[in-house]
């Protein structure tokens, strides 16, 4: 999701009322430091344009809202949710502004009800590994041994490090009724763990079973 240019002040109250998290740059063309500060929100809304909006409003064109939000000086980022003002960033502090960003982005994840968060994971690619650590570097045994053996069909996959997110770790289990990791999926189903890809590397199956043939 690109910046949004506000062009109404009818506009940026739909936007900044709406329920996700709005991110607003307050700026003037003349500015130097606010192209700065844009070119980091852009930056930022390719990585979290799913869970935050990014809008930029030029301070002169409505005063009455810059008044609003006591803006003194541009470049100013306010952060939004549901219409009301929860942080800000004056001036160009572009580690400030990136932590809060990626702070508000993370809350906006949680926000989600975690089935669909589940469902989105173990479909984010047709073949789909939880385990512990990622493809790079398991952090235990039984994920080494599956990644080893998927690594020898040379099929594409990605991988989930349930190490990082407790909710999932302990949500998984639960909605797959399977109570140990790794776990891989096809096409958003549920294979089994390392004993089950063992038994298809076996029968000469796991190719075609992790291709979801």
């Amino acid at each position: 999701m690109p910046v949004t240019v506000i062009k109404s002040e009818e506009e940026y109250k739909k936007l900044i009322g709406s329920d996700k998290t709005s991110v607003v740059l307050f700026s003037a063309e003349w500015a130097e430091q606010c192209k700065q500060v844009l070119d980091v929100l852009e930056d930022l809304s390719k990585l979290l344009g799913d869970k935050l909006q990014f809008i930029t409003i030029t301070a002169e064109a409505f005063p009455e809202v810059a008044m609003k939000h006591q803006i003194e000086a541009v470049p100013t980022v306010i952060f939004f949710t549901k219409g009301t003002a929860v942080d800000r960033v004056d001036g160009v502090d572009i580690p400030s502004l990136s932590a809060k960003c990626k702070k508000l982005g993370a809350s906006a994840t949680s926000e989600q009800p975690l089935e669909e968060r589940l469902k989105a994971l173990i479909n984010k690619a047709p073949l789909m590994i939880f385990m512990k650590g990622d493809r790079d570097a398991p952090r235990c045994g039984f994920s080494k041994q599956l990644i080893a053996i998927v690594n020898e069909t040379g099929l594409s996959y990605d991988t989930f490090d349930i190490l990082t997110d407790e909710e999932v770790r302990q949500g998984l289990k639960t909605y797959s009724d399977w109570p140990t990791y790794p776990q891989v999926y096809v096409k958003g189903e549920l294979v089994g763990g390392l004993d089950i890809i063992k038994e298809l590397k076996s029968n000469n199956e796991l190719e075609s079973t992790l291709k979801g043939e």
